[in-house]
């Protein structure tokens, strides 16, 4: 309990906290701390070393030493925290993606993918005789198939392997010891004193079926379509199971073989020698990715990957009265799952093209008609134009500028409403003045006004 509360846990990195520590730390505890030092690099300011020593712990001298930023994880034992001491197990080095398939750091997925099919074609293990082959080809197709995922190369650029293996921070906030999987190098010390629960370290991969990935399509359609709905036909690139594998990858007529490094348990433990003893810490085997089986043959079709992309078109109905934002479902067009999973679902996204004519809020249409100012005063019937076709509208003697009028039931269907049911279109009338008259009609105007002025209505008013 005093180690769970005397960390700071963060993105990035672990920072120990000197105010928890000072005078709390048991000989174990201050032991468990270098330990971590050591074999995991963390960034310790050199003063809290010190606290503890003050402190009294026999061990605290060798924890100060350890714990220079300088020189974390190399100052107890000689060397850096990839390097192997005597009587220490090394801690591997970080794969790197990038130079796996020969690319620079920032490469599209274009380039992701071409390179990836060059290192396929040359160290698959149909072609390439070396006795590691099948390592080598594991280590290409590890690579390629974090870079070509976004946000599996998005974790990777930030965090390094580590931020797309195990578990990462999980849930908001960043849950307890047991979500931190390979971000946290706490998983191994409480692996081994109380059976495996305080990280991903030693967590074995998923083996079966997994659940594809969802995908999404932006879809742009016309006013119309958008109101009345119909069919559209649109293109998709998705994964699709191997035909040739059925999707495990495996050449037909193989089967894995159980991994001979973990014995099938997709973990490896490994001896440490520290302070206050030998420690055992657990990971994940590299030898076969934490599956625990090792393919001898991969499928020639898929290069192993189980899945091949494939385009496809499809018709899909456009209900009636969507709008701007709706987002329509494909069930099972996503991408195929892993080991032959089920497949995600596809995303449709719309944009509804604009109207020259009409503007939407909602349920609703508004439009405006153009009416002669003589019309506006003595009164008139008008064609407006609807989503339906031009319907008739009396405009009443008097009418004046901007008075908007109701059409009952002429808007775009209520999405998710009642069959049949329907906004409203509402008609501003714009009085159109005219800028130039006859003389002819600038004088009848003139007599309006004058009568309009002795009677006290009309032009006079």
């Amino acid at each position: 309990s005093i180690i769970a509360r005397a960390f700071y846990v963060r993105r990035g990195g672990v920072r120990l906290s000197a105010a928890m520590f000072k005078g709390q730390l048991s000989s174990v505890a201050c032991g468990l701390l270098c330990l971590a030092t050591v074999s995991h690099g963390f960034v310790v300011p050199a003063s809290y070393g010190a606290s503890l020593a003050s402190g009294g712990s026999q061990l605290g001298s060798s924890f100060a030493a350890a714990s220079s930023p300088r020189l974390a994880g190399a100052s107890l034992f000689g060397r850096g925290r990839a390097g192997r001491a005597s009587g220490v197990v090394g801690l591997r080095a970080e794969a790197d993606y990038y130079a796996q398939l020969g690319i620079k750091k920032g490469a599209d997925a274009d380039e992701i993918k071409k390179a990836f099919r060059q290192k396929a074609r040359k160290l698959h293990p149909d072609v390439n005789k070396a006795p590691d082959a099948i390592k080598q080809f594991q280590e290409i197709q590890n690579a390629y198939e974090v870079l070509s995922d976004p946000q599996k190369k998005s974790m990777y650029d930030q965090f390094g392997e580590a931020g797309v293996k195990g578990g990462g921070f999980g849930g908001a906030g960043g849950a307890g010891f047991q979500d931190f999987g390979d971000f946290s190098p706490f998983g191994d010390i409480f692996d081994t004193f109380f059976g495996g629960q305080g990280g991903g370290g030693g967590r074995r991969r998923q083996q079966g079926p997994m659940q594809g990935d969802d995908l999404r399509l932006d879809l742009e359609i016309d006013f119309e379509k958008a109101i009345f709905g119909g069919d559209e036909k649109v293109q998709i690139s998705h994964l699709e199971n191997c035909v040739t594998c059925k999707g495990d990858g495996m050449k037909p007529g193989t089967k894995p073989r159980t991994c001979g490094v973990c014995g099938g348990s997709g973990v490896v433990t490994q001896v440490v020698r520290t302070p206050i003893g030998m420690m055992q810490q657990q990971g994940a085997c590299q030898q076969c990715q934490s599956t625990g089986q090792i393919v001898d043959e991969y499928c020639g079709t898929c290069a192993g990957r189980g899945r091949t992309q494939k385009s496809k078109q499809l018709m899909i109905t456009v209900p009636p009265g969507v709008d701007d934002g709706s987002r329509l479902r494909i069930r099972k067009e996503g991408d195929a799952g892993p080991k032959g999973g089920p497949p995600g679902d596809v995303y449709v996204f719309l944009t509804v093209k604009k109207s020259k004519d009409f503007k939407r809020d909602g349920a609703d249409i508004y439009t405006e008609a153009k009416v002669k100012y003589v019309d506006a005063i003595l009164g008139t019937e008008i064609k407006v134009k609807t989503v339906d076709g031009d319907v008739n509208l009396k405009v009443k003697e008097g009418t004046q500028p901007e008075t908007v009028m109701r059409l009952e039931g002429k808007g775009a269907p209520k999405l998710g409403g009642q069959k049949g049911q329907r906004g409203d279109q509402f008609v501003t009338v714009k009085v159109d003045i005219p800028t130039k008259l006859s003389k002819e009609e600038k004088e009848l105007l003139v007599k309006l006004q004058g009568m309009g002025a002795k009677s006290g209505f009309g032009f006079g008013r």
